[in-house]
């Protein structure tokens, strides 16, 4: 049930939006076990003076390349997120070229009554608790 939100500079051609989108699914059903169908992402490009970062934060070296890569989420034990954390970098480097280094991921975490998938209905709340319909 990940909510994925993928910001970067504009300039990348439709394929290449594609494969990155799919390189985040993917790592996400190899490591925390997302279902294949679990997909709902927005892509979002930027102008340059729209999109900041720090080229040598904590000494890793960005380049206008950065793909920004906010994850919401159930929780996940350390393991899983560093996995995936790994897995995500990999796997775009691999599909799409993109360096390591200009891979950031921010993921935050909540629990299950916090999602509707529609109707206005908590579908994950457990329907003994609080707020199921």
């Amino acid at each position: 049930m990940p909510y994925v939100r993928i910001d970067l500079l504009k300039g990348r051609t439709k394929e290449e939006l594609r494969t990155i989108s799919r390189s985040v699914h993917q790592a996400m059903t190899e490591t925390i076990d997302v279902p294949e169908d679990d997909y709902f992402q927005v892509i979002t490009q930027h102008d340059e003076e729209e999109f900041l970062f720090d080229p040598g934060y904590m000494n890793i070296n960005r380049t206008k390349d950065l793909i920004y890569i906010q994850i919401t989420m159930k929780q996940r034990r350390t393991q899983e997120k560093t996995a995936l954390y790994r897995r995500i970098a990999e796997r775009l480097h691999r599909g799409s070229g993109v360096r390591m280094e200009d891979v950031m991921i921010i993921v935050t975490e909540n629990t299950e009554e916090n999602w509707s998938f529609g109707n206005g209905i908590a579908q994950l709340a457990s329907t003994t608790g609080e707020g199921a319909e």
